[in-house]
Formats: structure tokens, sequence, C-alpha cells
């Protein structure tokens, strides 16, 4: 799911919503995500949420399950680009509002260009929906996440940054897939790597293979995931209780 948020002062959200919403329409299934004082409120194709027991993460990734874009108002964390009249400060890359007008083409680059919002679910989700989905009766996965701690003696890791080699890394990552979908019995199979801050516990890296059996699923998930360490230019940053260091620096 690609996400844009909109970070405005004046400028009413629904102005620029109005503008974006139909042409994303017409590209796949839209949600709408707001924060305010009570919490979040979601308004998504087939469903709709709102409370303060909903976390913003949690919303998100309800919502990735079944949309292909995500429209993001009162929230500000940097983790996506925005479109904003100045007024509200937001981390780059933000796209400027002029005159309370939004340039629609720029953004849906803008959004298009994002890391995309994905969980174990939503991938699983996707292939499930795979053409080849009848050809397969297994689907393997591997979720790698942040190890807080190694051992009792190990300081404590509170959180990874991950930076990639934009464009090189996508390409990696694509061609692994191809490679391993050329097997026999691998029907399909998607890898996805975070990037950004991720907090102790939080999920890192997916790999999920559709195979016709079993055996032919797990080995492409321990291939998938050894290839995608060797090969995927991605820099990780270590955060523990007493530093921070660049792994690769380091070891």
């Amino acid at each position: 799911m690609q996400v844009l948020g909109i970070a405005t002062g004046s400028t009413d959200p629904d102005t620029v919503l109005g503008d974006l919403a139909p042409r994303l329409r017409e590209r796949g299934r839209v949600a709408i995500v707001r924060a305010d004082d009570d919490g979040f409120s979601v308004a998504a194709e087939g469903w709709e949420a709102a409370g303060e027991a909903l976390s913003f993460e949690d919303v998100m990734d309800r919502a990735a399950r079944d949309h292909d874009y995500c429209l993001v108002v009162g929230v500000h964390d940097g983790s996506f680009p925005y479109v904003t009249d100045g007024e509200v400060d937001v981390p780059d890359p933000a796209l400027a509002l002029e005159q309370g007008d939004v340039d629609v083409e720029a953004a849906l680059d803008a959004i298009e260009d994002g890391e995309p919002h994905e969980t174990l679910g939503s991938l699983v989700d996707e292939i499930e929906d795979s053409g080849r989905a009848d050809y397969a009766g297994a689907i393997a996965t591997f979720t790698g996440r942040v190890r807080a701690m190694g051992d009792e003696d190990d300081d404590y890791t509170t959180s990874l940054t991950f930076e990639k080699y934009d464009g090189v890394a996508e390409d990696r990552m694509a061609a692994i897939e191809a490679d391993l979908e050329s097997r026999e019995g691998v029907e399909e199979v998607l890898v996805h790597h975070r990037v950004g801050r991720i907090e102790a516990g939080e999920d890192i890296v997916f790999v999920v293979v559709l195979a016709g059996h079993r055996g032919q699923a797990f080995r492409a998930v321990e291939d998938g995931i050894d290839q995608l360490k060797d090969e995927v230019p991605i820099f990780k940053k270590e955060i523990t209780t007493d530093e921070s260091f660049w792994v690769h620096e380091r070891y």
C-alpha cells in the first residue's frame, strides 16, 4: 500500500483529498486515515473504524491488507511523503501546495515513489490472490524482527535504522523473486524489507512463497532470505542503550 500524508494549517485538508482521492481510485482501492483528539478514524473501501483504542500502526496494518493507496491526515511522523501548505512542520520529502492547490500529477508521482506500507498479512493476501494460486498447495513465510538481545550480557538494542541503495535494492529484490520463481513448483514469491527506524520487537523483513508443495516452499523461503542478506544493498544502524553504530562499519 502506497501512502501520502496531507499536512495543512489553514488549508482545508478535504480540498486536497477531493483532488487526489478520485485520481487514486482510478488506480486502485483507497483508504483515508485521519488523526484527531479522539484517536483515529478510517474511511476505507468496504469498512470504517474509529476510536481511541486504535493505534496508527494498527490502522495502517489493517488498511494495507485490502487497499492499494492510503491518504493520511494529521500524522507527521516522517515515514511517508507529504503535501503541505507550509504551515505545519513536516519532515522531507514534502510537496508544497501553491495557494492551497495541489499539483495532482506531482502528488501522484510522490505517492508512487514512496516506500510501501506492507505487513506479513498484506503480502499473504496478495499472494493468495495470485493467478497461480490454483496450482499451489503451500504458502511458506519468513519474518525477520528486531532482536533486543543476543544473550544476557548484551546491551539492549532499542531499535535498528535501515537505509537502502535506492533503485539498486529494489532491482536486486526483484531479481531474487524472479530467480526463485524459476524453480520447479514455485509459483510466486514476494520479498519486502522495511526501511527507516524500527523498534525492538517490530518486524523488519518478509519473504512469502507460493508453491506446489511444502518442501519447495520452505527451500525457497530459506534461500530467499539468505540471498537478500547477501545481495541487497541495505545498511543497518544499531541503537543500543549505550551507543549507536553502523553495523557494516564495525564488523
